[in-house]
């Protein structure tokens, strides 16, 4: 199909904790380094590690191997709630300051958060 780049909206957020759910790095928690909805994928720090060929862009500065994070679908990872610690989908309440905020859908924990 491929067209425009719509405005799409992610689960997750920047410095949100999150475990990988499928795939070479399944169990996996990290941190969310960056996150593109326009591609609809996100960057976790110690995930899906990949090896890229730096080449020298002055004379006498060395080239090599460099190991960097590389990003992942949104899908594949979901967001830990910081109450329970566990993995979680978020529903969305409005709090008594009148703020949004994100909310866990575990029925033991029902935990607000940013």
């Amino acid at each position: 199909m491929g067209g425009t780049a719509r405005n799409k909206k992610v689960h997750v957020r920047t410095n949100d904790e999150v475990v990988v759910i499928n795939g070479k790095y399944r169990g996996k928690r990290g941190k969310v380094v960056q996150v593109s909805p326009a591609e609809n994928k996100v960057i976790v720090e110690g995930v899906n590690i990949v090896t890229k060929h730096i080449k020298p862009k002055k004379a006498g500065e060395p080239g090599g191997l460099v190991k960097a994070e590389s990003a992942l679908y949104a899908c594949k990872v979901q967001l830990i709630c910081p109450k329970c610690g566990k993995p979680t989908r978020t529903g969305s309440k409005i709090n008594a300051k009148g703020k949004k905020m994100r909310t866990c859908k575990k029925q033991n924990c029902l935990a607000e958060f940013e």
